[in-house]
């Protein structure tokens, strides 16, 4: 009923968002283009699909035969305009998965800028031996055309089954995904079997210049938060006190209900800014947990934010950790889209 209610609005948000597309299509808007290898990487819903750990996927796929910089505009930021990121850089700073991305590949370039066209620029100027730009988030930013894009769509919601803002999470048509050059399929079953896969193909009906792929998440070891001391092996706990703020943590907490006899969840809308009352109520509710092997777990994503807030000084020595996350393709799909990519980067590295 909510849905049929918003309705006249998510037919006003289409319109505007669908002449936008036009003015692009038809060059009255225009694009720029770059002689170096731009990936885009982003979606048509709202909320999460999986973006940071693809560009992670990317990075490390990427890094050892390129110089690789990953620009995002730094969603939440406190600062404008371009920055490099360093390593000591807080969320507040340059945003949580910037601030995620250089904490963990220190040895690549991590840049952020609301105007992605400047920032491109900006990058070009400092690293004159550049040749990968990772667009973070950025299939709606098409003053950039991206020499190839990805879309990204989570296997629970997909965008053939959305509908525009308000009425459902679309940011844009459904036809916008006609733009993508891969679209990727996430948060899968590890096992697909071919029935699934079948049926996903005929629901997203690819285009003869897409290539699909699917993709699920692989959860690795815990790290703490404040100290250099990761458990190597996610063990079995009594308790765990389950803290997200991003915007789909269902996989997350499936994967954690595995991993104790209770699970408390805490959950804060996407890209949560964490305050000290967030801080004293975490700690709250850790210290009323009355079991001896008790743990606070979150995301990567959520760590770079805690350790940004006000009064985070009071849960330093708990048990708090962050979950490691990364991608892994179905079966054969790797090498294919392995080979894709590397080959798009070579070539267009060799025409620059």
């Amino acid at each position: 009923m909510l849905k049929i209610l918003l309705l006249p609005f998510a037919i006003i948000y289409g319109t505007i968002t669908g002449i936008r597309n036009k003015l692009f299509d038809w060059g009255i808007i225009k694009s720029k283009s770059f002689n170096i290898p731009i990936i885009s990487i982003g979606n048509i819903n709202m909320g999460g699909t999986g973006k940071s750990p693809h560009i992670e996927y990317l990075v490390r796929l990427l890094q050892s035969n390129n110089n690789v910089a990953t620009l995002s505009r730094g969603y939440k930021r406190k600062t404008k305009g371009f920055k490099l990121v360093k390593q000591q850089a807080t969320a507040l700073e340059v945003g949580d998965e910037p601030a995620q991305f250089k904490h963990k590949f220190r040895n690549i370039t991590v840049a952020v800028d609301e105007k992605r066209v400047h920032g491109v620029k900006k990058l070009q100027e400092l690293d004159p031996y550049l040749n990968v730009v990772l667009l973070d988030d950025a299939f709606q930013h098409r003053y950039i055309k991206p020499g190839l894009s990805i879309l990204l769509t989570d296997f629970h919601n997909t965008y053939n089954n959305d509908y525009l803002f308000p009425s459902g999470t679309l940011r844009e048509s459904r036809s916008g995904a006609k733009r993508a050059d891969i679209i990727i399929i996430t948060k899968m079953p590890k096992v697909l079997s071919p029935i699934t896969k079948r049926r996903l193909y005929n629901e997203i009906k690819p285009k003869e210049h897409q290539e699909l792929f699917t993709t699920y998440l692989k959860y690795g070891k815990l790290n703490h938060v404040f100290k250099k001391s990761p458990v190597t092996k996610a063990k079995k706990f009594s308790t765990i006190i389950m803290v997200s703020g991003i915007a789909n943590p269902y996989p997350l907490e499936e994967h954690l209900r595995r991993k104790c006899n209770e699970l408390i969840t805490l959950s804060y809308k996407d890209h949560h800014n964490f305050s000290k009352k967030d801080i004293l109520n975490i700690k709250k509710i850790f210290d009323n947990t009355f079991t001896k092997n008790k743990a606070i777990i979150t995301t990567e994503k959520d760590a770079m934010r805690i350790m940004s807030a006000e009064g985070n000084e009071l849960i330093k020595e708990l048990p708090l950790y962050y979950i490691s996350v990364e991608i892994g393709f179905h079966k054969e799909q790797k090498q294919k889209f392995d080979r894709i990519i590397k080959k798009y980067v070579r070539k267009n590295s060799e025409n620059k």
